[in-house]
């Protein structure tokens, strides 16, 4: 009997201490990040854990997988206060790791999607930009001239380890895209549908009127009108570095094949990304003989066939707005500007003379 209460008093004993180290939190309350690379064993796993400091034993880790029998998820997981065991466990068997999450929205281009990914912290602008001009591989069967991914990086909230190189980011941006592409059948002249849908992302913002801009584009395009579009402008000011916020005389007259008001044809590629409506827009334009258009006071666009009908919604526009009547006679450049009306930018910027 005294043999048997001292066992029993050892089996307590042990019982304790497995709950102990099983059941009570510990670790660092500071933030800690545990990597774990893909195909690492259960004992490298506790190994790590135990190195981090966040449990007291790695046989008690062990020992739960043991009882579990779970599979562990490679990543990078992070802790900010004291756990158990259990609970390290059951976020690794559920791969709960740690990422970042980078959100592109429609219309935005190569300078902006950097400038997000550097305030997430995943790195420099200029490296990523760096990166976009020479990883163009990933884009060589759709447009084998491009000289960038500019188009390519579809908008979409991405989520990305702390370590995530620029190239990573957008492999997975262009995936992404590629997976929406043969989502809508997009397999053919995709640079030359990537680079209209661009153009119309940036102008109207109203899905259902994205058909009927699509449709002006390809007239002027038909009729060997120049285009005249301000964002292809503003982006021709951004890759030269000469963009300060504002539309000048001199961008509009600056001899970039960007700027549709001096080149007819589409600009030598995409502006900004695109989203699925625009896409949509560029691969099914509306059939009229539309070949203006101008916002109206509520932001829809209203859209003419001829300048005499485009100059009466100008001014409709521009009473609406408060503003100053135009002159009656439009000029040469302004006659051959589809959306010449608005005083400003598709971005809403005042052109400056």
């Amino acid at each position: 009997m005294k043999v048997l209460g001292v066992l029993i008093l050892i089996l307590l004993l042990v019982a304790a201490a497995g709950a102990y180290l099983l059941l009570t939190p510990f670790g660092p309350s500071t933030e800690t990040f545990v990597d774990i690379p893909a195909g690492t064993g259960v004992r490298g796993i506790a190994g790590s854990l135990e190195r981090a400091g966040m449990v007291r034993s790695r046989y008690a880790f062990e020992a739960w997988h043991t009882y579990q029998h779970g599979t562990l998820k490679a990543g990078e997981y992070r802790f900010d206060h004291p756990v158990t065991v259990r609970e390290i466990y059951d976020r690794m068997a559920r791969g709960d790791v740690y990422t970042i999450s980078v959100t592109v929205p429609e219309g935005y281009n190569l300078f902006d999607i950097a400038t997000t990914v550097q305030h997430a912290g995943l790195g420099t602008a200029d490296a990523f930009l760096a990166a976009a001009r020479s990883n163009t591989a990933l884009i060589s069967d759709l447009s084998p001239d491009a000289k960038s991914l500019e188009g390519y990086l579809f908008p979409e909230t991405y989520k990305f380890s702390r370590h995530a190189t620029p190239e990573q980011m957008q492999a997975a941006m262009v995936k992404r895209f590629r997976r929406e592409a043969t989502s809508l059948g997009l397999t053919t002249d995709v640079a030359r549908t990537v680079t209209m849908a661009s153009l119309v992302e940036k102008e109207v913002r109203v899905d259902t009127e994205r058909p009927l801009v699509a449709g002006v584009f390809v007239n002027r395009l038909a009729k060997g009108i120049p285009l005249a579009t301000d964002p292809t402008v503003i982006y021709a000011a951004l890759l030269d570095n000469r963009w300060r916020g504002t539309i000048y005389r001199s961008d509009l007259d600056y001899d970039s094949p960007y700027n549709t008001y001096r080149h007819t044809g589409l600009p030598p590629g995409p502006i900004a990304s695109p989203g699925v409506a625009a896409l949509k827009a560029a691969m099914h334009p509306a059939e009229t003989n539309y070949l203006y258009f101008v916002a109206d006071a509520a932001g829809h666009s209203v859209f003419s066939a001829d300048l005499k009908e485009h100059a009466e919604q100008v001014q409709a526009y521009r009473r609406a707005s408060g503003e100053a009547p135009a002159a009656p006679a439009p000029s040469k450049q302004e006659s051959r500007s589809p959306k010449h009306a608005v005083p400003g930018s598709a971005s809403g910027r005042k052109r400056q003379k």
